[in-house]
């Protein structure tokens, strides 16, 4: 039996999705980070801008769908909205980006599928701690979502592993790194908020009772607190501020380390990217080359799984592909200097130019140049 029978109940959501824990709850010590939860992971800023940062490439970068090549057509209206709950394809595309970077897996249930290939239409996916699964007597998988037994399945994973079902989970396997960071952060935030040591220390040459230190202390508090004026303190007493640089706090250090690290999980190219890796300076230009490592070391395997997994739903010779050349966005001089060269040698025509440049086409716009000359070389040193 299937779980989802009609539409209606196909844009019902199956399960509450559980809440992302707050930093506060720090559980029974700092040694001590739950990562059973996919969600708890996330408290590690690393970790969430490493997601965050593919998931909304994915989410926001444009889409197009290639019935042949090089040819492209308007969307299926079944991909347009292939999760049925209304929320359209970027919507579907961010939640699996959450699955497969931060569980290595992501499994659906289909809801629909096509008569003539029987692909899969409908697919919701589902939260990855709510599925579990196990191979039968026969050797075929037995899936679970939240308990309850599931028919129809979609599933695909990242990393596999031979004579495994399920991929790799990255938050498994760095369990440790990543609770190295959540701790450390959970320390500072405990180590300013309880004040491990005083703010400075008040002193003087003569001999105080208990009562004669609170007073002195209070008047001082009474005079500086909420004010920047001078200080003025008589004859035998001294005023020493205590602060601790950020070098010898090692939690800090710890944290910076663990960061870069928990970057390197999903991939080379994020610790640089997100300013985890120290030593570069960014400059105006090396912009461009920082978005061509974006594009090739970090996010472009994960929009290649994308591509795969919303492809093969499509009937044979039929793709769907990035227009990555929207993350890539060169200087106005050097993108129509580049768009002279491919108009002069017969690449593009002036309205396709036009056309990437959002503007509107003209009449004698779709015609090449009237003398097509050969290669030109064009110096672009100015």
């Amino acid at each position: 039996m299937s779980f989802l029978l009609g539409r209606s109940e196909r844009r019902a959501s199956l399960f509450p999705y559980p809440p992302i824990p707050p930093n506060s709850q720090q559980g029974g010590g700092f040694a001590q980070v739950d990562l059973s939860r996919t969600e708890t992971s996330l408290q590690k800023v690393a970790v969430y801008a490493c997601v965050a940062l593919v998931a909304a490439i994915a989410e926001t970068m444009p889409l197009d769908h290639y019935p042949r090549p090089r040819e492209t057509a308007p969307m299926p209206s079944w991909l347009e909205d292939l999760g049925g709950d209304g929320y359209g394809l970027p919507d579907w595309t961010s939640q699996f980006v959450y699955s497969s970077m931060l569980r290595g897996n992501a499994v659906g249930a289909v809801g629909a599928r096509d008569r003539s290939r029987g692909t899969p239409t409908l697919i919701q996916l589902q939260h990855p701690d709510l599925v579990s699964v196990w191979l039968d007597e026969n050797g075929r998988p037995d899936w679970r979502f939240n308990g309850q037994k599931a028919e129809d399945v979609w599933h695909t994973r990242v990393q596999p592993v031979p004579q495994r079902l399920m991929g790799l989970s990255p938050i498994a396997v760095h369990a440790l790194t990543i609770g190295t960071g959540i701790s450390a952060m959970r320390f500072g935030a405990q180590w300013f908020q309880e004040g491990s040591h005083p703010s400075a220390i008040l002193s003087t040459d003569q001999n105080l009772n208990p009562d004669q230190a609170l007073t002195a202390k209070q008047r001082f508090m009474a005079a500086v607190y909420g004010r920047r004026e001078p200080a003025v303190l008589g004859n035998g007493w001294k005023y020493q501020s205590i602060q601790i640089p950020p070098n010898e706090s090692q939690f800090l250090e710890t944290n910076n380390y663990t960061g870069a690290e928990c970057c390197r999980i999903f991939g080379p190219g994020f610790a640089e990217i997100l300013g985890y890796e120290t030593g570069g300076s960014l400059t105006y230009s090396n912009i461009e080359q920082r978005s061509l490592d974006l594009l090739t070391y970090a996010v472009n395997p994960w929009l290649v799984r994308i591509e795969r997994a919303l492809s093969a739903l499509l009937p044979k010779q039929q793709t769907v592909k990035y227009n990555r050349a929207a993350l890539v966005r060169t200087d106005l001089l050097t993108r129509f200097r580049a768009h002279g060269i491919a108009i002069q040698n017969g690449f593009e025509t002036v309205n396709e130019v036009r056309d990437l440049e959002d503007r509107t086409p003209v009449a004698w716009g779709n015609e090449p140049p009237a003398e097509r000359p050969g290669p030109t070389t064009i110096s672009l040193g100015g």
